[in-house]
């Protein structure tokens, strides 16, 4: 079965508004695990406008089932990752003050830097996963660096859905294809939600993970946390 890890970036962008500890980001990471999530994903940003470094280091003893770090991999990101060791680390290419992920790597021109970052995580025992556009070559570039996976930017998979779904489907799955062929673990993860989840799970049946945030954050304030994560495990199903 596809695991679902909950990116809990927005449950710390609520806190940080007021100031305080209201929502609880630990506790809220402790009920998506007890609602039935299988992992929790972070995305610490330099200016910790959400997740801050500290609640990552907090949440190392406290997940207890897969712990997902997201980022771009300057100085201080990797000595973060280094220190909590978790399970899996993903390299965004995120600029300073980038709102969201918009973009994966190019894994060719990157080659050389990517490849030296998925060795120093390698060696500490930490899964790595790099985030890519759905273009088979930026996947088999992934390859060549070291990665153990590629997570899909799926945005552009969202936004086209409505529209024409097996359109918007049709560049993932030749992605998700070209994976399989290099041997990758395959994530998945930005805009997908419970309108257009099912949907890309039936075509790509063989994930790994996806990371959802955003979607179900706002779904929870309709549905409530643990209803709203029982309906996305359903999705993947």
């Amino acid at each position: 079965m596809t695991k679902l890890s909950v990116n809990i970036n927005k449950v710390a962008t609520l806190r940080n508004a007021r100031g305080g500890n209201n929502p609880d980001v630990e506790r809220v990471a402790r009920d998506c695990e007890m609602f039935g999530a299988q992992g929790i994903t972070v995305h610490p940003r330099p200016d910790e406008r959400h997740i801050r470094y500290q609640d990552v280091r907090l949440l190392k003893d406290i997940v207890s089932t897969e712990f997902n770090i997201e980022g771009n991999p300057i100085d201080s990101f990797r000595e973060l990752v280094l220190e909590v060791k978790p399970r899996q680390v993903t390299l965004v290419p995120d600029g300073h003050d980038q709102l969201t992920s918009n973009h994966g790597w190019d894994t060719v021109e990157h080659r050389s830097f990517l490849t030296d970052i998925c060795g120093l995580f390698r060696e500490a025992g930490i899964r790595t996963s790099i985030f890519v556009n759905p273009d088979p070559r930026m996947v088999e570039g992934a390859k060549l660096c070291g990665a153990d996976r590629v997570e899909l930017y799926t945005e552009p998979y969202a936004s086209g859905f409505l529209a024409d779904r097996e359109a918007a489907i049709a560049p993932f799955v030749e992605a998700a294809q070209e994976a399989r062929r290099q041997q990758l673990g395959l994530n998945a993860g930005h805009d997908l939600s419970l309108v257009n989840l099912h949907y890309f799970h039936q075509q790509i049946p063989w994930l790994d993970e996806v990371s959802i945030g955003h979607a179900i954050i706002c779904d929870a304030l309709y549905m409530g946390l643990r209803n709203t994560i029982a309906q996305y495990l359903m999705a993947l199903r």
